[in-house]
C-alpha cells in the first residue's frame, strides 16, 4: 500500500491533484479541504488511499492522516463510498465531521449533497464508537471545538477573513492537535 505521495504539483483542480515525482505523474482524488491545503503551492505531500475495483485503481490524496482516517472510517459504512466520503469531507473538515459524529448531529450531516437522513443517521450509528475509540488518532473535539472557536473569533476580530483564518487553524490544528487557543492564534498569526 501507498503510505503517501510526495513531488511537485503538476496540474491542481478542487477534484483532483497531479503529483509528479521523477516524470510519473500520479491522479489523486482530493478533497476541498485538501484542495484549499495545497492551492498555490509547486510541493506536495498527500496522504493515499488506494482503491482497487474491478475496473479501475483510484488513488484518493489527503493533506492530513487524519483527513485519511476520517475517509476510511466512512466508507466503512454501508452505503458510502469512495466518491460520498469525499464529498462529506468537502464539506466538514475532520474535526467538524467528528464532533458532528460524537454529538449524533443528523441535520449537519443532511445538509452535505447526497446525503439523505438515513445515510445520516448509518454514519453516525456505525461511527460513534469508533470516534470515541480513535480519540488519540483522531482530534479530540470536545474540547478542541471551543479552543478553535475562540481562536477563529479571535483571528476575525484581527481584521483575517474567516475562510483564510478556518484554513490556517485547520492546519494546525490537525498537525498539532493538542493546541490551546493563545498558541494557535500566535502560530495562525505567523503563518497569515
Amino acid at each position: 500500500m501507498i503510505d503517501y505521495i510526495k513531488g511537485s504539483v503538476a496540474e491542481l483542480n478542487p477534484a483532483y491533484a497531479v503529483i509528479d515525482i521523477n516524470g510519473v505523474g500520479y491522479l489523486l482524488n482530493i478533497s476541498l479541504t485538501t484542495y484549499n491545503e495545497i492551492i498555490g503551492k509547486s510541493e506536495a505531500k498527500l496522504y493515499a488511499f488506494e482503491a482497487i475495483r474491478e475496473d479501475a485503481h483510484l488513488l484518493y490524496g489527503f493533506a492530513s492522516k487524519i483527513e485519511r482516517e476520517m475517509f476510511t472510517l466512512l466508507i466503512s459504512v454501508s452505503g458510502v463510498g469512495p466518491n460520498t466520503a469525499r464529498l462529506i469531507l468537502s464539506s466538514l473538515v475532520p474535526a467538524q465531521l467528528q464532533s458532528t459524529i460524537a454529538s449524533g448531529n443528523a441535520t449537519m450531516l443532511k445538509a452535505v449533497k447526497g446525503i439523505g437522513a438515513k445515510t445520516a443517521q448509518r454514519i453516525i450509528v456505525d461511527l460513534k464508537d469508533k470516534i470515541n475509540a480513535a480519540g488519540d488518532a483522531l482530534i479530540n473535539m470536545e474540547a478542541s471545538g471551543e479552543i478553535f472557536d475562540e481562536a477563529l473569533g479571535a483571528l476575525v476580530m484581527l481584521g483575517f477573513t474567516r475562510p483564510a483564518s478556518q484554513k490556517v487553524l485547520q492546519k494546525l490544528f490537525s498537525e498539532h492537535p493538542d493546541l490551546d487557543a493563545e498558541g494557535a492564534i500566535k502560530l495562525a498569526l505567523k503563518m497569515m
